[in-house]
């Protein structure tokens, strides 16, 4: 009796009363070390409010940045081999997809949406740094020549969301042959005369570097994103000397031409919208008209009994 008064019953009582709390209901800041409430990083477009830090978006976060009224239409992605090489290293790769599908909510690493920006018909690739570190494997680079090939059907300005490790290891050769194949579908949209912009995010690395997100008409990159072929660790142990400050950041990369503009989060839609516009021929786009006030004003008369329609 002893044995279910003091262990079962208990045990019971804890499961009934337990609470679902989520993981991430604070935020750590990665430069300040700083606690941030994750509501609160949410609704600034998940830039941490004190020091300015870009965080990572989810695929589903940023189009609902991107497209008018946070509404846009999803691209059927064509299928691709799920494990042509049956690779296994510590773990099966058909299990690594499994997780990296549950944890994202996505099929794989890039996501595409056509919607208007500011009234402008888009096609907008997302590629999620969530699932598997944005590898490139042969379902993200048959997305993003489907989200090509769809800008160039309905005539559309392209915009690619980049954030990558580079090429996915457990798909060999056959993800390295991704790197020709969007490289032909880009210029497919060039010969079409459509705009292609690239936006670099926080990290920007590998083949997809290598490939289509150095080939845009314009390449924009939000502040501190890490960009480029391999990381700095590498590149200075391969040479044996100190690279300099702020190297293969956004900002330094802007100095040396690499990139056309560093342009903060909150403002990345107005300049897109305006930089498609421009390329696209077509007019600006009339201002947001200003709210109507919450309270009507009376008319002024000295007669407070005559109605404002008499």
């Amino acid at each position: 009796m002893n044995w279910i008064s003091n262990v079962v019953r208990p045990k019971i009582r804890s499961f009934l009363n337990r609470r679902e709390s989520p993981e991430n209901l604070w935020i750590k800041c990665p430069e300040t070390g700083q606690l941030v409430f994750y509501k609160d990083v949410e609704a600034n477009q998940f830039v941490i409010p004190g020091s300015n830090y870009h965080m990572r978006m989810s695929a589903t976060a940023r189009l609902k940045s991107i497209f008018d009224n946070e509404t846009w239409f999803d691209i059927a992605v064509p299928p691709a081999a799920t494990d042509p090489l049956k690779f296994r290293d510590e773990r099966r790769y058909t299990d690594r997809l499994k997780d990296a599908r549950s944890k994202t909510g996505t099929t794989d690493a890039i996501k595409l949406g056509y919607g208007k920006l500011d009234g402008l018909p888009i096609v907008v690739a997302v590629q999620d740094f969530d699932f598997m570190g944005g590898s490139l494997g042969m379902a993200a680079g048959e997305a993003v020549i489907k989200g090509l090939e769809t800008a160039v059907e309905k005539a559309t300005p392209f915009i690619m969301f980049a954030a990558s490790g580079g090429a996915r290891m457990q798909e060999g050769i056959l993800s390295l042959m991704q790197l020709p194949r969007t490289t032909v579908a880009v210029q497919m949209l060039r010969e079409a005369g459509k705009p292609y912009i690239v936006v670099l995010t926080n990290p920007t690395t590998g083949g997809v570097t290598a490939s289509y997100a150095m080939l845009g008409d314009v390449h924009i990159a939000e502040p501190g994103a890490l960009i480029g072929f391999a990381g700095p660790r590498v590149i200075e142990q391969t040479i044996r000397e100190k690279l300099p400050e702020g190297f293969q950041r956004a900002e330094y990369l802007q100095e040396h031409g690499m990139v056309d503009m560093v342009v903060p989060r909150h403002e990345l839609r107005p300049t897109l919208s305006n930089i498609c516009r421009l390329l696209t021929k077509a007019p600006i786009a009339p201002p947001a008209p200003a709210p109507e006030p919450a309270i009507a004003m009376l008319p002024q008369s000295d007669d407070l009994t005559t109605p404002p329609n008499a």
